[in-house]
């Protein structure tokens, strides 16, 4: 099994050494592929300057979002599961094993981690949980998926349920977007409780609430006029 592991990074020059140090560590035969988005804090010298020949690394011009650098990720992508680690160490590499384990048993075509079924996690912002489970809560009307977590950053794939898939989406709509599109092709989804050590603004967080705003527009757009 090869694990194509995707990380989107954009202005992460404090994080992208330790995210990285943290995915090799896993025990798994892996590529690595990562995709700068137009950084301006010094992530793009150093992700110039790593010589690992197992990481393959994507410098676009101009920050485009989350989901234009998966997009550019997907399509490098060789492994036969494909997972996405965000840069900013919210989500932790050692939860991988938990992750790829239904799929590993021929249960599961796509797995998402939820930060809300009981993993540890950080204590932070009460209505960004709110706007969380209002979002995945329409997602799941419209899909008719019981997901408690739909706009977790890990998501893994079976790369075959990537192959046909086309992301539209180029900022944080990709969560919604892809949420909709494996219900549509009846992917077997598995949810797995995931640790969670979320970041404050001031420690660089970039989501705000007009991304989720946004999200409920996409979520309509995917899956009534798709």
């Amino acid at each position: 099994m090869l694990l194509s592991i995707i990380i989107p990074a954009y202005n992460e020059a404090n994080f992208i050494h330790d995210v990285i140090r943290r995915v090799q560590e896993t025990p798994y035969e892996k590529e690595i592929i990562i995709v700068d988005d137009g950084s301006v804090d010094g992530t793009r010298d150093i992700l110039k300057g790593l010589t690992d020949p197992n990481i393959t690394v994507v410098l676009q011009e101009v920050n485009q979002g989350k989901g234009a650098a998966l997009r550019e990720g997907f399509a490098r992508a060789k492994g036969d599961i494909v997972i996405i680690q965000d840069a900013d160490l919210e989500y932790d590499p050692r939860d991988y094993p938990k992750l790829l384990e239904p799929i590993l048993e021929g249960k599961a075509d796509v797995v998402y981690g939820s930060r809300f079924l009981g993993g540890p996690h950080r204590v932070l912002y009460f209505w960004h949980y709110v706007g969380n489970m209002g979002v995945t809560l329409l997602s799941n009307m419209f899909t008719n998926l019981n997901l408690t977590d739909m706009e977790t950053g890990y998501k893994v794939f079976k790369r075959e349920v990537l192959k046909d898939i086309k992301i539209e989406s180029n900022r944080f709509g990709f969560e919604p977007e892809i949420t909709a599109k494996i219900a549509k092709k009846r992917c077997r989804v598995f949810e797995i409780p995931i640790s969670y050590y979320g970041r404050s603004y001031e420690e660089g967080k970039k989501i705000t609430w007009k991304d989720g705003i946004k999200a409920f527009f996409t979520i309509l757009k995917h899956n009534l006029f798709r």
